[in-house]
């Protein structure tokens, strides 16, 4: 017991070291402006005269150095007096929030637009961000002259709207950011079905659409807005996302999407793998024929236990930028066999078979052969046959009646499909295929090399050793 006690006495006092450098890291980071925090914020615009001035509000700020990343477009970017502390950390080149107890700051910039307020205007980038924070909640105040009529979004829910003697007003509020606002002339009437999203429509959605969306499981607890209609300007936002079909596997379909593309970095990706990621992470199968086989493909060739961790690795990656690579990476573990499945598909134009590379290295009579190609199909060996018949002689060539291979003494052709092949001007049937065609490329069955060209093979665990006299 008293070597227990002890024991425990130590660990505890391990622990306590632990946390406590721990917790100096942090606070240095905190306090040199490189440590991730959270803030709380609230924004007033005004719009006057062709411009919008910006009042930004942060509150429950840290106490350490923070550095402000002003908008591209911002002008006259200064403090804003709203309380006796709301500007004492503002550095004076307004570049950082300097260290200080006052968890309160202000700033006020204008963000001047081309010409007048203008009808499906979509604004992105305008609001002040911190480097290394994040806003965890959100309120937005927009006021207008009381001429000038439309409505707002701003992706945050809609809390209420006001029609005043001199101006018109909008308030939103929630949890999460802000990034952009969209305005349009004239009344959208607002709908919000449930607590993830609302819909702002000259027309109300239909009721088929509404109760398939509360019971849809959507990857992601933030508001987003649905604004029905295009955007003159081609652009989704961060937070709102313009449908102008508003049919049932639509709108679900691009919800899922667009959460997708907010959670996972995939802006350099082919819409395709995007969609593939998505059906993923959502147990379904949508988007275009590619992502649809893609999916099928995987998941008729994963087993539940494997199905299983490669939806699990598919959440671990959020936040990631996510690649064709990267993809073939983690998949290649789940199957314990490498594989280029999501690099090939993003070269070609329909869908690549899946297939599993053999990564040994092959030596054709004690040399290299650094251009060969080793693929599993249908639990098959395929070798590349340009690379193997040409160092060993032959001349390739693909014409209308076949696939040609040919040297001074042997000559053969080797037709898809048809269940034979030609030796020196002979016939010869077969029970399979010597010749395989993989996106436009010919293999050789592993038996079929064997016997139609003398070759001698041996492997280990690193090598695979082709030895052939069929050049003589």
């Amino acid at each position: 017991m008293k070597y227990a006690i002890s024991f425990f006495g130590v660990l505890i006092a391990s622990i306590s070291v632990m946390l406590f450098f721990q917790y100096q890291v942090y606070s240095d980071k905190l306090e040199s402006g490189d440590g991730d925090f959270s803030y709380t914020q609230e924004i007033d615009i005004t719009y006057r005269n062709g411009n919008l001035d910006v009042r930004h509000h942060f509150h429950n700020l840290p106490s350490g150095t923070i550095n402000i990343q002003w908008p591209n477009l911002a002008v006259s970017p200064d403090c804003f007096i709203d309380s006796a502390n709301s500007c004492d950390r503002l550095s004076k080149d307004k570049t950082k929030f300097e260290a200080g107890d006052g968890h309160h700051q202000s700033l006020s910039y204008i963000i001047p637009l081309e010409g007048d307020l203008t009808t499906q205007q979509f604004l992105k980038d305008i609001f002040v961000n911190l480097s290394n924070g994040e806003a965890t909640y959100s309120t937005v105040h927009i006021s207008t002259d009381n001429h000038i009529k439309g409505s707002w979004v701003t992706g945050l829910p809609l809390i209420g709207q006001q029609s005043l003697t001199l101006v018109n007003y909008s308030m939103f509020s929630g949890t999460g950011g802000v990034n952009e606002i969209y305005w349009q002339i004239g009344d959208l009437n607002v709908q919000q079905p449930s607590e993830q999203f609302s819909l702002y429509s000259s027309s109300p959605l239909p009721s088929k659409v509404v109760e398939e969306l509360k019971s849809s499981k959507l990857l992601s607890d933030e508001h987003i807005a649905i604004v029905h209609g295009e955007n003159s300007s081609g652009q989704q936002g961060e937070r709102i996302l313009f449908l102008e079909d508003l049919s049932e596997e639509n709108v679900l379909q691009n919800i899922l999407l667009f959460q997708v593309g907010k959670n996972y970095q995939l802006d350099s990706s082919p819409q395709w793998l995007r969609e593939v990621v998505t059906s993923f992470l959502t147990g379904s199968t949508m988007g275009g024929v590619k992502a649809k086989e893609i999916v099928n493909t995987l998941t008729s060739n994963l087993s539940d236990t494997q199905l299983t961790n490669w939806v699990e690795k598919l959440k671990s990656l959020k936040g990631d930028k996510i690649s064709s690579a990267l993809l073939d990476k983690e998949l290649s573990t789940i199957f314990d066999l490498h594989t280029k499945y999501f690099s090939m598909n993003e070269k070609t134009e329909g869908v690549y078979p899946l297939l599993f590379h053999d990564r040994r290295k092959i030596y054709l009579n004690s040399e290299l052969l650094s251009d060969g190609d080793l693929v599993y199909k249908d639990g098959l060996l395929l070798y590349s046959a340009d690379a193997v018949l040409k160092r060993i002689g032959f001349k390739t060539s693909v014409g209308k009646n076949g696939y040609y291979v040919e040297n001074e003494s042997k000559q053969y052709r080797f037709p898809q499909n048809y269940g034979f092949y030609v030796y020196n001007e002979q016939r010869y049937n077969t029970t399979s295929e010597p010749m395989t065609i993989i996106a436009g490329k010919h293999y050789i069955e592993e038996k079929w090399l064997q016997k139609l060209f003398d070759m001698e093979i041996t492997k280990n665990n690193m090598t695979i050793m082709l030895n052939s006299d069929s050049s003589n």
